[in-house]
């Protein structure tokens, strides 16, 4: 039978992350990662090669230092961790994830960056409901994406990787993020809704409480998704969208 699907305004709030679930940037993100991770492998012997399965399982959703240090021990390669304040040449953790940013960024400013329009019309729909939404992601440069987008009046909460690292909040998968937004916005995880395109993240939103997790399957796979707490599995964030006509057979259980 077809799974069903929450109807997220009648949740007591609504928690989403950023990349890849509202906004395309998880492409940009990825595109960074490969341009700095093919250039640190091949500059010390890396093996294997990196690839779009290393983003998925050791950076996505991640904060970006613990990305960085994740991806390498894959690999056996531990270096100093450094200090924030690396510069992004530095043979440190660090340094390797400011080159990142500073690539990322880049890339945002030069090519500006739109909301999915599946998402943007749920969120629409949610504000009209008057429900609480707020942004839980691991990026240090959520805001920046959010007024870039075009989005950030529909949320009253940001916990993100600025906030983290401030109140030394423990990365995704850890409870931490996700449980500080339930607080900031007030609201019960058990009786709200978390949406998440990230294997960690929905790890991160079960560890936090929240009954319900929406999987957002940009890339990450239904099945991963699935085997780390998500409720149900969406591809677009329009299939959540209120009393939608019955044009999609969402994913089998």
């Amino acid at each position: 039978m077809p799974e069903s699907l929450p109807d997220l305004s009648l949740a007591e709030g609504v928690l989403f992350d950023l990349d890849g679930v509202l906004t395309p940037t998880a492409e940009v993100h990825m595109r960074a990662w490969q341009a700095v991770f093919d250039e640190v492998f091949a500059s010390w012997g890396i093996t294997p090669a990196y690839s779009d399965a290393d983003y998925y399982e050791y950076v996505d959703g991640k904060r970006r230092y613990d990305g960085v240090a994740s991806l390498l021990h894959s690999r056996n390669v531990e270096i100093p961790w450094g200090t924030p304040n690396d510069p992004s040449d530095a043979q440190t953790v660090c340094g390797i994830g400011n080159r990142k940013n500073a690539a990322f960024a880049a890339a945002l400013r030069s090519g500006g960056v739109a909301p999915f329009p599946g998402s943007l019309a749920l969120l629409r729909a949610l504000r009209a409901a008057g429900s609480p939404m707020g942004v839980v992601s691991s990026s240090s440069n959520a805001e920046e994406v959010l007024a870039t987008a075009g989005i950030s009046e529909f949320f009253t909460v940001i916990v993100d990787g600025n906030v983290a690292a401030r109140e030394s909040l423990t990365s995704k998968p850890a409870a931490d993020m996700f449980r500080a937004g339930a607080e900031r916005l007030g609201v019960d995880p058990a009786s709200s809704v978390a949406v998440e395109d990230a294997v960690s993240g929905v790890a991160s939103a079960v560890a936090a409480g929240f009954a319900t997790v929406v999987g957002v399957d940009r890339g990450a796979g239904a099945e991963a998704l699935r085997a780390a707490g998500a409720t149900c599995i969406v591809d677009d964030l329009a299939r959540l969208l209120p009393d939608l006509p019955a044009t999609h057979t969402p994913e089998t259980a």
